[in-house]
């Protein structure tokens, strides 16, 4: 029988869920480290990312943000009514925010227009296999695990680290500002939306989670657990590394001309 959880505390205080989810936080945290802080966030904020990388990051992340409603409703099958309160609660969530994940599509395709990235180049999907890795995860897990490991990896995993980089992008004016004023509002909507009004998500993810877990789930599960959200995580760093290996190759050509035309 499992020992269920009901939360009592305030939604975003970890202290609020049970000691495994805690820890679980804590052992996650790594590697959320390592895709929130990286370089290419860092340069995106201050406006020094080149054209050239902005180009593949935008063509690569829109499968992610095209398919997450279709992650969601994956998962969605997955529940059945008055099955179990964990269940329901997903059901429910799942069915409110599905509609919202549609609108984001078209948030993401403005951003790319603003920088020259068509609708054409975002279907094509020419770009190198390791910006797709993470669309692929996202499926698999979605399709493939059950309920409570699907929406870790997704939902509480990949929301909770993007709403964490888009808030370092949008911490200043300086990457709005290299958008013309006439298009600025548009280019940052989808940073703006995550930055601002998508942080409660992965914490009612993560109620979800605790109340389809209980208060002392098996170890086995707390494992599968940390391996799914972490897995989110490496896919995620994977894809900045090579967008980062792309502007130092883009950087090093630059410097290169400077010389030879000197």
């Amino acid at each position: 029988m499992i020992d269920s959880f009901n939360r009592t505390g305030p939604l975003m205080e970890a202290t609020s869920y049970p000691l495994w989810a805690q820890l679980l936080i804590q052992a996650c945290a790594p590697s959320k480290a390592r895709v929130v802080e990286h370089e290419i966030y860092q340069r995106m904020r201050d406006g020094k990312l080149s054209p050239q990388t902005l180009r593949q990051y935008l063509i690569g992340g829109w499968t992610v943000v095209e398919q997450f409603s279709l992650y969601m409703a994956q998962n969605l099958t997955k529940t059945r009514f008055a099955r179990h309160p964990g269940e329901d609660m997903a059901r429910r969530w799942l069915m409110r925010n599905i509609r919202v994940e549609l609108n984001h599509a078209d948030y993401w395709l403005d951003w790319s227009q603003a920088n020259g990235v068509s609708l054409q180049d975002l279907q094509a999907q020419e770009v190198p296999v390791a910006l797709q890795a993470l669309g692929h995860w996202c499926w698999q897990t979605s399709t493939s695990h059950p309920l409570v490991v699907a929406i870790a990896a997704t939902n509480y995993a990949i929301e909770g680290a993007t709403g964490e980089w888009s808030a370092l992008v949008c911490s200043d004016g300086t990457y709005a500002e290299t958008f013309a004023p006439a298009e600025r509002k548009r280019a940052m909507r989808w940073l703006k939306m995550h930055a601002q009004y998508d942080d409660t998500h992965p914490w009612e993810a993560l109620e979800i989670i605790c109340t389809l877990a209980g208060n002392n789930p098996a170890e086995a599960l707390q494992a599968e657990l940390r391996r799914a959200i972490c897995k989110s995580y490496d896919y995620m760093f994977v894809f900045l590394e090579h967008c980062l290996a792309l502007e130092q190759r883009q950087s090093g050509r630059s410097r290169m001309a400077l010389v030879q035309g000197g």
